[in-house]
């Protein structure tokens, strides 16, 4: 099977896309996107089109802890280019929110 290697360009687009995607990925209690949270921490996208998630929870107690990394699964697969998403739960560097966004931040009435 002949398999086409992406190039830097089209996975800096997927990684865009994916990115774009995890957008629409909500912690149930908090009314703003997981991305503007602060909750993930890095996409990376091989050349063979698999996606890669490193992201964390707000606690390890987290109610959403079940569903919330497939939940980004489903997500990123949803993107063109995409092959595999291995979704990584780390707890280093410990999320806080001072990890959000501007935008989360005027949400969320922390300013």
């Amino acid at each position: 099977m002949d398999t086409q290697l992406l190039s830097t360009i089209e996975r800096d687009i997927i990684k865009a896309q994916v990115i774009e995607a995890l957008q629409t990925c909500f912690d149930p209690e908090i009314p703003v996107n997981i991305y503007e949270l602060g909750l993930i921490y890095d996409v990376t996208v091989a050349e063979t089109g698999e996606v890669t998630v490193k992201m964390t929870l707000t606690s390890p107690h987290c109610p959403a802890a079940q569903s919330l990394p497939p939940d980004v699964a489903v997500k990123a697969k949803t993107v063109g280019g995409v092959t595999d998403v291995k979704v990584d739960v780390v707890w280093e560097p410990v999320w806080t929110p001072a990890m959000m966004s501007e935008a989360a931040k005027l949400e969320l009435g922390m300013q």
